[in-house]
């Protein structure tokens, strides 16, 4: 059944629009028609932005994502931080350690087997540090928290999906991290991902590092020494892969449906071609008109998907923030759950 699947989904940073756009995709029947759905955050929070979006939904405090309840109220399980409402819009420790917080109990819970994923709101890097956080984001909790050493960050904008050999580092180390074996390692993270999302017989395409993927070695050899090796091994594991393709094509053919994903090379590599795919500005009234985008961690003994953006303080309390990557991430997470499930 349906119903058999429950989900979190944790705030973000409170100061940001994490709150805002959960409240905002819970109001959505069709989410709670296929799922039971638990936010993990703290009542001052919410009750504080369901004022500021007007929305009649009533809070149900819970002890156990068992107890909640169906569509018309929004479950929450109490983290206790902070104390009171945050000013919206400004980094602080608080932000930073309330966005921590409701993370490390999502992964409990999911850990526990009380929710069969977690979907994450958008949290503040230097909100992050001040608290003492010693990591750089999401990716990286979720993998030291469940003890994974081998795990990827997973874009999806549509069609279009990407998968990062390296995300939070320097350029500089992004190119000393393209190894055969970090290359091979994520093809096959990419492969059991899309497994998991329903797809039957993966076909995944990799870029290459440098401009025309070297050119035969005439504007670098990573593509030889070590890109070219981890394909030809994960082919003789059985995988379709393709590659190494010059980068400025194999995003195009990935969003047209040539590869069920593009495996990129690094952080900005694989990240504007997303963001491009999925976001649009409407610049006479100044909002994203479109936010099409989930953040997947691919590797993990447990589900994680979150939106595709930031804190946006900008427009943190005003009311106005597009949900639309938040639901999609929920959407996400519940048919990767009953895949998981089946």
């Amino acid at each position: 059944m349906l119903k058999d699947v429950t989900v979190g989904i944790t705030l973000g940073d409170p100061s940001g629009i994490g709150p805002e756009i959960t409240v905002k995709a819970l109001s959505l029947r069709e989410l709670w028609d296929q799922a039971k759905l638990v936010v993990i955050g703290n009542r001052d929070v919410l009750t504080d932005t369901l004022n500021i979006v007007g929305s009649e939904q009533k809070l149900v405090e819970i002890n156990d994502p068992s107890e909640a309840r169906g569509y018309g109220h929004i479950n929450f399980i109490e983290c206790g931080v902070p104390a009171q409402v945050l000013e919206y819009g400004k980094v602080s420790q608080e932000g930073g350690e309330a966005a921590y917080t409701y993370i490390t109990r999502g992964i409990e819970l999911a850990l526990q087997k009380k929710i069969d994923a977690v979907i994450t709101g958008p949290l503040h890097k230097e909100a992050l540090a001040q608290a003492g956080c010693p990591y750089p984001g999401h990716t990286e909790i979720f993998a030291s928290q469940t003890g994974t050493k081998d795990y990827a960050m997973m874009l999806a904008a549509g069609p279009l999906r990407v998968v990062h050999v390296s995300t939070h580092v320097s350029l500089r180390e992004a190119c000393d991290a393209v190894t055969k074996e970090r290359v091979l390692t994520v093809i096959e993270l990419t492969w059991r991902g899309l497994c998991q999302l329903g797809i039957e017989k993966p076909r995944i395409g990799v870029a290459g590092l440098n401009p025309h993927a070297g050119e035969g070695g005439l504007f670098g050899d990573e593509e030889i020494k070590e890109i070219i090796p981890a394909i030809e091994a994960a082919r003789q594991k059985g995988l379709n892969v393709e590659g190494p393709i010059p980068p400025d094509t194999a995003f195009i053919k990935g969003r047209d449906g040539q590869y069920d994903a593009v495996v990129a090379m690094y952080h900005d590599q694989g990240h504007i071609p997303v963001k491009v795919a999925g976001f649009s500005l409407d610049t006479e009234k100044g909002n994203w008109s479109a936010m099409k985008g989930v953040n997947i961690t691919l590797g993990l003994p447990i589900i994680r998907s979150s939106v595709d953006h930031g804190v946006a303080f900008g427009k943190a309390g005003k009311g106005t923030a597009n949900p639309q990557s938040m639901i999609e991430a929920i959407q996400l997470g519940i048919t990767m759950a009953r895949n998981s499930k089946a």
